[in-house]
């Protein structure tokens, strides 16, 4: 068992990369077979409401009124960043989780968003914060995913730092 877990490197941390997906594609489809575009069903008054959209682009709708061409340029990216975001799993110990655990939600996120937009050309989102009429763009499971591990990564390795300053 050590020998696999030495070779294995961290990619045992992609079964949180598989959670992320399921219940990221869980969610969707309850969206997509409970609610209807654009139409808002508040969930707690003044912030949140379940609203079914659809975002051909990325992030905040970057590049969402492109000609098409943006679904294959994300698709690309999205295939790359989770592969090279897998090997730098693969290289890492099984048990530096503030490494591992960010870099699996990450790959959860991409490849949940990806099979959207394999499927349909286009990223289904459901989740609206608003606060008064002032509305964050609407999003899903796999974005929080994405948002989540890069915030973690980033804090994780401030945080590293020190440490190692301290030891050093």
């Amino acid at each position: 068992m050590v020998l696999m877990g030495s070779r294995s490197g961290a990619l045992s941390w992609l079964v949180l990369s598989a959670v992320v997906i399921a219940l990221d594609q869980l969610t969707k489809h309850l969206a997509l077979a409970n609610l209807q575009p654009y139409e808002s069903h508040e969930v707690i008054s003044g912030l949140l409401s379940w609203t079914l959209a659809f975002n051909p682009g990325a992030a905040f709708s970057f590049l969402a009124g492109a000609d098409g061409w943006q679904r294959w340029l994300f698709t690309a990216l999205a295939v790359g960043v989770s592969a090279g975001l897998a090997f730098w799993l693969s290289r890492l110990p099984r048990s530096d989780w503030r490494n591992a655990a960010p870099l699996a939600l990450i790959i959860g996120g991409a490849v949940g968003n990806l099979a959207d937009r394999l499927r349909f050309g286009h990223v289904t989102d459901f989740i609206d914060f608003y606060w008064g009429n002032a509305h964050w763009p609407a999003f899903n499971i796999a974005d929080s995913a994405i948002c989540v591990g890069a915030v973690a990564l980033a804090l994780f390795s401030f945080a590293g730092g020190k440490e190692q300053g301290k030891r050093g």
